[in-house]
């Protein structure tokens, strides 16, 4: 099986709240790697192409204010489908209507403050992933838990 790597951002209403630890701790009792992590302050030009697909709706303007307010912690996270496993551990957008359990139905009641983004796929992780690290602020490292957290079949 393939690793897979996925930007995670915990947004200012999770920075603002505390929620930093609560959620890399969720992630690394999951067995996922983090292989790079920083604080940023997004703007105009990363947020443009970051939600271009969001670019023409009306709450746009809203949406990058709200990203802008504070400084977010963007992390890469490693493993093996890390895509579709850090979706499931984020939950649906909708704070209030994500799965107990999930970082969202746990933590969040918001559709907009909701805490966290995750990649939805391998090509927006790539693109993600480019916008806010460069290939030196990704570490490619072994760790002590990998031989168990994955079977050597999913390893190899």
């Amino acid at each position: 099986m393939k690793m897979e790597h996925s930007v995670v951002l915990v947004k200012p209403d999770g920075l603002q709240r505390g929620l930093i630890g609560e959620i890399i701790s969720r992630f690394e009792r999951k067995g996922l790697k983090l292989v790079a992590i920083k604080m940023v302050q997004l703007n105009d030009a990363i947020l443009d192409e970051w939600y271009a697909h969001h670019k023409e709706k009306p709450f746009f303007p809203k949406l990058k204010g709200f990203m802008m307010q504070s400084p977010i912690v963007a992390m890469v996270w490693e493993g093996v489908e890390a895509i579709d496993t850090i979706r499931k551990l984020v939950g649906v957008t909708k704070g209030r209507a994500a799965e107990a359990g999930s970082v969202r139905g746990d933590l969040a009641m918001s559709q907009s403050n909701n805490l966290i983004h995750a990649s939805d796929s391998v090509e927006g992780a790539a693109k993600e992933q480019g916008l806010i690290f460069s290939d030196d602020e990704i570490f490619k490292y072994t760790s002590a838990l990998d031989m168990v957290v994955y079977s050597q079949e999913e390893l190899a």
